[in-house]
Protein backbone atom coordinates (compact mmCIF):
# COMPACT_ATOMS: atom_id res chain seq x y z
CA UNK A 1 0.00 0.00 0.00
CA UNK A 2 1.42 3.59 -1.38
CA UNK A 3 0.26 6.72 0.74
CA UNK A 4 -0.22 10.16 -0.59
CA UNK A 5 -0.89 12.87 1.52
CA UNK A 6 -1.48 16.64 0.73
CA UNK A 7 -3.13 19.45 1.64
CA UNK A 8 -1.36 20.77 4.55
CA UNK A 9 -0.86 24.60 4.96
CA UNK A 10 -1.23 27.50 7.09
CA UNK A 11 -4.71 28.54 8.30
CA UNK A 12 -5.94 30.63 10.88
CA UNK A 13 -7.59 30.01 14.18
CA UNK A 14 -11.30 29.45 13.51
CA UNK A 15 -10.62 28.26 9.82
CA UNK A 16 -10.71 25.30 7.66
CA UNK A 17 -8.56 22.55 6.06
CA UNK A 18 -8.72 19.63 4.32
CA UNK A 19 -6.56 17.25 3.92
CA UNK A 20 -5.85 14.20 1.31
CA UNK A 21 -4.51 10.88 1.13
CA UNK A 22 -4.47 9.07 -2.07
CA UNK A 23 -4.21 5.03 -1.52
CA UNK A 24 -2.72 2.63 -3.87
CA UNK A 25 -1.52 -0.94 -4.13
CA UNK A 26 -3.70 -2.86 -2.18
CA UNK A 27 -6.42 -2.15 -1.02
CA UNK A 28 -8.89 -4.43 0.46
CA UNK A 29 -12.06 -3.98 1.59
CA UNK A 30 -11.25 -4.96 5.27
CA UNK A 31 -8.90 -2.34 5.02
CA UNK A 32 -9.09 0.97 6.83
CA UNK A 33 -7.57 4.26 6.38
CA UNK A 34 -6.52 6.94 8.86
CA UNK A 35 -4.92 10.17 10.60
CA UNK A 36 -2.44 10.44 13.08
CA UNK A 37 -0.59 13.91 14.14
CA UNK A 38 2.43 14.87 15.52
CA UNK A 39 2.90 18.16 17.35
CA UNK A 40 6.45 19.42 18.22
CA UNK A 41 7.78 18.01 21.19
CA UNK A 42 5.03 15.35 21.70
CA UNK A 43 3.90 11.80 20.90
CA UNK A 44 2.25 11.11 17.04
CA UNK A 45 -1.51 10.70 18.01
CA UNK A 46 -4.38 8.70 16.82
CA UNK A 47 -6.76 11.65 14.62
CA UNK A 48 -9.51 9.72 12.56
CA UNK A 49 -9.83 6.50 11.12
CA UNK A 50 -12.60 5.14 8.39
CA UNK A 51 -13.43 1.58 6.55
CA UNK A 52 -13.79 2.03 2.72
CA UNK A 53 -17.35 1.41 1.63
CA UNK A 54 -19.04 2.51 4.83
CA UNK A 55 -19.21 2.22 8.44
CA UNK A 56 -19.20 4.39 11.43
CA UNK A 57 -15.64 6.22 11.29
CA UNK A 58 -14.17 6.48 15.01
CA UNK A 59 -12.24 10.12 16.06
CA UNK A 60 -10.08 10.69 19.25
CA UNK A 61 -12.17 12.85 21.58
CA UNK A 62 -9.74 16.03 21.07
CA UNK A 63 -11.11 16.72 17.45
CA UNK A 64 -15.28 14.92 17.89
CA UNK A 65 -17.69 17.60 16.23
CA UNK A 66 -14.31 19.76 14.11
CA UNK A 67 -13.25 17.21 12.40
CA UNK A 68 -15.09 14.50 9.34
CA UNK A 69 -13.49 12.16 7.71
CA UNK A 70 -15.06 10.49 4.70
CA UNK A 71 -13.34 8.17 1.96
CA UNK A 72 -14.23 8.10 -2.03
CA UNK A 73 -13.97 4.56 -2.95
CA UNK A 74 -13.80 5.11 -6.39
CA UNK A 75 -10.65 7.50 -6.26
CA UNK A 76 -8.98 5.73 -2.91
CA UNK A 77 -8.75 8.80 -1.34
CA UNK A 78 -9.57 9.66 2.47
CA UNK A 79 -10.47 13.38 3.08
CA UNK A 80 -9.76 14.84 6.59
CA UNK A 81 -12.38 17.47 6.68
CA UNK A 82 -10.70 19.66 9.62
CA UNK A 83 -13.02 23.01 10.41
CA UNK A 84 -13.32 25.39 13.75
CA UNK A 85 -9.01 24.71 14.13
CA UNK A 86 -7.17 25.52 16.80
CA UNK A 87 -3.81 26.56 17.95
CA UNK A 88 -3.41 23.05 19.39
CA UNK A 89 -4.41 21.07 16.22
CA UNK A 90 -0.85 22.72 14.74
CA UNK A 91 1.33 19.51 14.01
CA UNK A 92 2.14 17.41 11.21
CA UNK A 93 -0.52 15.30 9.93
CA UNK A 94 0.16 11.59 8.67
CA UNK A 95 -2.38 9.11 6.66
CA UNK A 96 -1.90 5.39 7.60
CA UNK A 97 -3.50 1.98 6.35
CA UNK A 98 -4.01 -1.60 7.52
CA UNK A 99 -7.16 -3.23 9.22
CA UNK A 100 -9.51 -1.13 10.57
CA UNK A 101 -9.08 -1.93 14.18
CA UNK A 102 -5.30 -1.52 14.21
CA UNK A 103 -5.11 1.43 12.46
CA UNK A 104 -7.59 2.54 15.22
CA UNK A 105 -5.30 0.91 18.10
CA UNK A 106 -2.50 3.11 16.87
CA UNK A 107 -0.33 0.38 15.06
CA UNK A 108 -1.15 0.83 11.65
CA UNK A 109 1.89 -0.46 8.87
CA UNK A 110 1.74 1.42 6.69
CA UNK A 111 2.07 5.21 6.16
CA UNK A 112 2.34 8.07 4.06
CA UNK A 113 4.47 11.18 4.60
CA UNK A 114 3.83 13.45 6.85
CA UNK A 115 2.09 17.12 5.60
CA UNK A 116 1.90 20.05 8.01
CA UNK A 117 -0.84 21.88 9.49
CA UNK A 118 -0.16 25.22 11.22
CA UNK A 119 -2.30 27.00 12.79
CA UNK A 120 -2.12 30.52 14.46
CA UNK A 121 -3.96 31.97 16.76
Amino acid sequence: VQLQASGGGLVQAGGSLRLSCAASGRTLSSYGMGWFRQAPGKEREFVAAIRWRGFTPSYADSVKGRFTISADDAKSTVYLQMNSLKSEDTAVYYCAADYFSTVVNGSPNYWGQGTLVTVSS
